[in-house]
């Protein structure tokens, strides 16, 4: 834990007017109060399954354009340190070589050309010479995670292979992918199969369907879900009503939440959670007196309210900065005998440092000490996040690793915040050798930590990094999404690198990812000024909505 001197070191060394632009920094949402979810920190790419990089093919159809532009000295530069790191990393074999291609290799190159359906997969894998014994489908599943088409072929042609059965993980798995996809026609379809093959379905499944439907804002379907779960073979108790009330408030459906409960709550017993779950969406709304009703509610019910009653009005508060009733509502905690926990104080120490109060925000340490309240890894992050923001690297990198000495293992979030914060200043080699003391570290990184990365190299023309970070997501099954692909696509097109722009607009549209309009008229743009006309009218058959650019004179 940090000495009273260094925390005071930092707060009255704090410096208002100084505030770096650090706008690639993402901001945390501290508000998973009620739900968690576990993270694997083991390494999930063996040697053998080793893949090398996503980077499209240039498409024909600009490559023999001739566009004027030569390779730049930044495209095959690495920094010095990173060099060996870099080369000895795995990575796919785009041509031919002696060494021969492992199963995984073979799947991976054939997932990745664009197929209009997921028959044309299970095809395109049946005219392999392929068996579902020789890669794991789970890695694959994951792997192509964003792009539904290919992993739901996956899914059926390793299920029409002889002596293999998915299991209920791998099935869980899809349905996520489908309901991900808003593909629900589809997700309905393997949930009447789950159901056939009696005792797949599980709690876990209801809460993925419900998530993804309240996501979709299609509510009365997640409830018509809840209400037909014995059918399915789940009991309907309070776990299952929590869940579905936890995905109407996360999909922004509080009203829908608050008529389920009032319909619900006579039949089926209630705890704590149900209440805060109603308090936390009422107040994440900015509906604090209804918020309030729900506590008179939980009150009339027996229930006290609780620290994570009162971290949800905190946390309303703080977003409004409005520190006046958060200090209110610390006050109102203790009289009622509730402890601030280390998710109140992360919240904050958070708003106070957005708010740019940087010495106020580092107080709220010394509060935590006389509560005897612990520091975990968020409220770490979140202090590496404010001090990043203010422009103070060493302090930063000083509580990084001072948590570390402290015994709280940094984790993915903490090992964004500081490589988002490298990045946005542009420190390149500190922020590849965080990615690399995180893969030695076994901490899997996810796509928030490429982003800053890619979007970084993009900036930089590092067109051999850029590489080997796609091979390195794709050997951590981090599959590229809609809005990685959107920043690749904005990346490249402002540093000049239009073939490359192109290459991943043809990709992310032929797996059926729909771009924005403003990309969509960026590429165009940038093609028009280049006089590079065959790719402006492959760009916009590609999205035949695209708007033409503005021409002036």
């Amino acid at each position: 834990m940090l000495r009273k001197h260094q925390i005071l070191s930092l707060a009255s060394s704090s410096n208002p007017q100084r505030n770096l632009n650090v706008n690639s920094l993402k901001l945390f949402a501290f508000s998973p109060l009620f739900t968690s979810t576990s993270t694997s920190t083991n390494p999930s790419a063996s040697p053998d399954s080793s893949l090398t990089s996503e980077l499209p093919d240039i498409p024909s159809w600009v490559s023999k354009q001739n566009t004027g532009t030569q390779p730049s000295g930044h495209d095959d530069f690495v920094i010095p340190s990173l060099a060996t790191w870099i080369e000895n990393h795995p990575k796919v074999r785009l041509f031919p070589t002696k060494k021969p291609e492992t199963p995984v290799e073979k799947i991976t190159k054939i997932l990745k050309c664009p197929y209009p359906s997921p028959e044309i997969v299970v095809q395109a894998l049946n005219a392999s010479d392929l068996s579902v014994s020789d890669v794991s489908v789970d890695q694959l599943l994951k792997r192509f995670s964003n792009s539904w088409i290919s992993a739901y072929g996956v899914f059926i042609w390793a299920k029409t292979q002889s002596g293999y059965t998915h299991t209920p993980e791998l099935y869980n798995f899809m349905v996520d992918v489908l309901g991900k996809a808003k593909m629900f026609d589809l997700l309905l379809v393997l949930i009447e199969e789950m159901k056939q093959l009696k005792g797949y379905i599980n709690l876990d499944t209801i809460f993925k369907v419900m998530r993804r439907l309240a996501n979709a804002r299609r509510f009365s379907e997640a409830i018509e879900v809840f209400r037909r779960i014995e059918e399915l073979g789940v009991e309907k108790d309070v776990m299952a009503l929590n869940g579905l009330l936890d995905a109407l408030v996360k999909g922004d459906g509080v009203e829908h939440a608050c008529e389920a409960f009032f319909e619900l709550k006579g039949c089926i017993p209630l705890n704590s959670s149900t209440f805060n779950i109603l308090v936390h969406g009422f107040c994440k709304a900015r509906r604090l007196s209804d918020a309030r009703k729900i506590l008179n509610e939980m009150n009339e019910q027996g229930f006290q309210p609780c620290t994570v009653s009162f971290t949800c009005f905190i946390e309303a508060y703080c977003r409004e900065k409005d520190f006046r009733n958060v200090d209110a509502i610390l006050d109102e905690m203790k009289e009622k005998g509730c402890r601030p926990n280390a998710v109140t104080y992360t919240i904050i120490m958070h708003a106070r440092g957005k708010a740019g109060e940087i010495g106020k925000a580092l107080e709220v340490y010394e509060m935590m000490k006389k509560d005897s309240c612990l520091p975990d890894s968020s409220f770490y992050g979140s202090l590496i996040f404010i001090l990043s923001k203010a422009g103070r690297l060493k302090d930063a990198d000083e509580i990084f690793e001072d948590m570390v000495k402290q015994g709280v293992k940094p984790n993915a979030l903490t090992y964004n915040t500081m490589i988002s914060s490298s990045c946005g200043h542009s420190l390149e080699e500190k922020a590849l050798k965080l990615l690399k003391r995180m893969e030695e570290d076994s901490c899997k990184p996810d796509i928030s930590t490429y982003a800053p990365l890619l979007k970084m190299c993009c900036r930089k023309k590092r067109m051999k990094v850029l590489n080997f970070l796609l091979s390195h997501m794709l050997n951590n099954d981090v599959s590229i999404d809609h809005t990685t692909y959107t920043l690749l696509v904005r990346g490249l097109c402002n540093s000049g690198k239009l073939e490359q722009a192109c290459a991943f607009f043809e990709e992310m549209v032929l797996k059926g990812m729909i771009p924005k309009g403003s990309i969509c008229t960026m590429l165009v743009d940038k093609l028009e000024k280049e006089d590079m006309i065959e790719a402006k009218q492959k760009v916009q058959e590609l999205v035949p909505n695209v708007k033409e650019p503005k021409i002036t004179v």
